[in-house]
């Protein structure tokens, strides 16, 4: 399994840390990003996201490796979900292994600000006024209608 991938269905965390396991690591850090209720002081019912997988796994597993080389971490790896997704659930998971704990937070922090800024996944919210909006990037995926 690559150390970045998109998920159009839920998935389990368990398999995930226990890639991370290493005998030379000391610590592991992870981040979990869950759907909200709200976003911008505005009620949000659900959300849906759309990525082009190919190109948002390859820039994915560089910012991973990157995130190793920047930090001295041993593992890590992160998963992030499209398709349609409630309240609460799980957006995104990243892991992270080293030998000590300052690498591993490092490491997982890294990666989910870059994996925010630079991979080609929109959120398109739907908010309890009726309408919706896409995000991140500003612009709408192609193809799709707001």
């Amino acid at each position: 399994m690559s150390r970045f991938r998109i998920s159009d269905r839920p998935f389990e965390i368990a398999p995930l840390r226990q890639r991370l396991l290493h005998a030379r690591a000391g610590a592991f850090a992870s981040f979990e990003g869950w759907v909200r209720d709200h976003n911008d002081g505005r009620p949000v019912l659900g959300l849906y996201y759309e990525a082009y997988v190919g190109l948002a796994e390859a820039e994915g597993a560089r910012i991973v490796e990157e995130a190793l080389r920047r930090s001295g971490a041993i593992e890590a790896c992160c998963v992030h979900r499209t398709g349609e997704l409630a309240i609460g659930e799980l957006a995104v998971w990243v892991g992270a292994s080293a030998a000590h704990r300052d690498a591993a937070f490092d490491a997982c922090r890294w990666i989910i600000d870059e994996v925010k800024a630079r991979v080609p996944i929109w959120k398109h919210e739907r908010y309890a006024g009726g309408d919706a909006g896409w995000l991140h990037p500003p612009a709408p995926p192609p193809g799709s209608a707001d």
